[in-house]
């Protein structure tokens, strides 16, 4: 048997791999975007981006009650999207083994919020697994497709961003070919109407009463005896801080997080003088053990915010802490647009033109930064749509002119097409500026159906964004140049003021797309330039400001894509772009 060095996400690929899985369909968020990314490169699993959660989640209950083994993955608020499968799903059950990782973000390094996944499992009554390294990713992949198939349930594995992005040694094992099962039809199963619905939900309870019995001798859920004064129940990463801390205590350490082990916990309890719970996020293990009547400590302590590690967990229990450089010098790195970006031209366009920008999610959302100061909101994805009609709605006709919403072409494709349609059926005066970038930036650069390409980069169909928009019934529809702040700025002045729902869409590759392209760099005339610093306000990190208040461009960094140059009342920018 075989070792190697496995982020988490390329372990749960692994385990999906090995269980036999047939099906992966997901849409890219990160951490979770490796999974799927990992699973393309098996040819003996089918794999594909949906155009979000809510239909990746849907084409893996249609490949598990044909038979299929199948795959889910997205980060938290994904599962907001595809809750509504999700807890449906729950009711029919499956055929072949259907699973949904799900993965957290503790600290929001990358996310909007820090929702706890955890709740989605108790309110929607499926089974969910915590692995807490690579190796777990691995096993309890493959478990939790067993598991699916014995309770007949969806089953979800919950990671967190040091899971997902952390490597560790893993035991590679072989592929265990697990054969499409035969379809039966089966309407009082498979058919949610409320006639068969009922009958469904009473098989629901049934089965978690049934997994709460599971719990207590599953395999997963762990004692490791110690001190009996401290002992600590956690899971997932929170483990492996606590093993590090305070590796003396009684470890109750849960595999299965959803249903809780309600004897083995109480049983645990009785052996330890006091009990703590330690989870990042919600106090979702020390609610329910507090109200089985088992005196608990938990979130008093580790509190509500933020990540847990192995220092705060010493901290909390008077711990020495090992001496480390000093935080607070280490200079701040705010993130910032790449050099070449096409965003910074239109956003430099809206936040000179005082317009109130409803956002998304997405490279742009670093927009609402200084000195752009850009974005107005920022909600969800497919959100600044359905906020800048509504923006015209509270202030009245002359503000909804104004009012303009920003979304990305993979974000657009994701959930904002049902809300411009809204807006066209409900006779918004809003305008829509959608930034083409052709890719699915902000994770990685996954392709979307604007790209042309599939996952595995082979050419697919393209979605023609035009005729989309002009589909769901907008009259307006224009294409600018991302670069070409003049021609933006009449765009966006005109539409603004059309009495319907207008759309410009800026097209520019993503700039990382374009590295095979050779340029030459722009250069400042330092005799010219009179250190207005009007290029600055662009926001481009190839350009930075001497001491002699001349600003000065960083020949490595610099695409030439002109934009400060067409900034610049002086003349002081000089140089063109070459593309050989």
């Amino acid at each position: 048997m075989s070792e190697k060095l496995m982020l988490g996400n390329e372990a749960v690929a692994r385990g999906a791999w090995e269980a036999g899985v047939h099906v992966v369909s997901s849409y890219p968020g990160t951490p979770s975007t490796e999974i799927t990314e990992n699973c393309a490169q098996y040819p003996e699993i089918y794999t594909e981006w949906a155009t979000n959660e809510k239909v990746a989640l849907e084409v893996c209950a249609g490949a598990s009650v044909a038979g299929a083994r199948a795959m889910c993955c997205m980060k938290h608020v994904g599962v907001n999207v595809a809750a509504d499968p999700l807890y449906t799903a729950a009711y029919t059950g499956v055929n072949g083994g259907l699973v949904v990782v799900c993965a957290d973000d503790p600290g929001m390094h990358s996310s909007q919020n820090e929702q706890d996944s955890r709740y989605h499992a108790l309110a929607s009554h499926v089974m969910m697994v915590e692995p807490s390294s690579s190796q777990e990713c691995k096993d309890f992949t493959k478990l939790a497709f067993a598991l699916s198939e014995r309770f007949d349930t969806p089953v979800m594995v919950r990671t967190t961003t040091r899971i997902a992005h952390a490597r560790s040694r893993v035991e590679l094992g072989e592929r265990e070919e697990a054969a499409v099962k035969p379809y039966q039809k089966d309407a009082k199963k498979y058919v949610m109407m409320p006639a068969m619905a009922k009958p469904r939900h009473v098989a629901v309870e049934k089965r978690m009463v049934e997994a709460a019995q599971y719990a207590e001798t599953c395999p997963i859920n762990q004692v490791f005896p110690g001190d009996k004064k401290l002992g600590v129940i956690c899971a997932g990463i929170s483990y492996q801080y606590v093993r590090e801390a305070i590796p003396q205590a009684s470890i109750l350490k849960l595999g299965l997080v959803n249903p809780l082990p309600r004897q083995m916990i109480a049983d645990f309890a009785k052996t330890v003088e006091r009990l703590v719970v330690v989870e990042e996020l919600e106090p979702f293990m020390e609610n329910q053990i507090a109200a089985w009547g088992i005196q608990v400590e938990g979130k008093a302590l580790t509190g509500l915010q933020g990540e847990l590690s192995a220092n705060r967990v010493r901290q909390i229990f008077g711990q020495p802490v090992p001496e480390r450089f000093p935080v607070q010098d280490i200079p701040g790195r705010p993130p910032v647009m790449c050099a070449g970006c096409p965003h910074r031209g239109p956003f430099s366009v809206l936040s000179r033109l005082g317009y109130h920008v409803t956002g998304d999610i997405g490279c742009y959302t670093l927009g609402a930064l200084p000195p752009l100061n850009a974005l107005d909101t920022t909600l969800c994805m497919g959100a600044s749509v359905g906020m800048a009609h509504g923006f015209s709605l509270a202030q009245g006709e002359a503000f909804g002119r104004k009012a303009v919403g920003v979304i990305g072409d993979s974000t657009f494709l994701h959930s904002g097409i049902p809300s411009l349609l809204s807006a066209v059926y409900n006779r918004s005066h809003m305008t829509l500026m959608i930034l083409d970038n052709t890719i699915t930036a902000m994770t990685g650069h996954q392709p979307n159906p604007n790209t042309g390409l599939d996952i595995h980069g082979q050419q697919a169909p393209q979605v023609d964004l035009e005729q989309l928009c002009r589909g769901v019934g907008v009259n307006r529809v224009r294409r600018v140049d991302a670069f070409d702040l003049k021609g933006i700025e009449t765009a966006v002045r005109e539409e603004t003021q059309a009495p319907e729902v207008s759309v410009i869409i800026a097209h520019r590759p993503c700039a990382l797309l374009n590295k095979g392209k050779a340029v030459t760099p722009l250069k400042i005339d330092p005799v010219k330039c009179r250190g207005c610093l009007a290029c600055m306000k662009l926001s481009c990190p190839a350009m930075e400001v001497g001491p002699d208040r001349k600003v000065h461009i960083d020949p490595n960094q610099c695409v030439g894509c002109a934009l400060c140059q067409q900034t610049c009342r002086f003349g002081a920018i000089e140089g063109a772009v070459e593309e050989k």
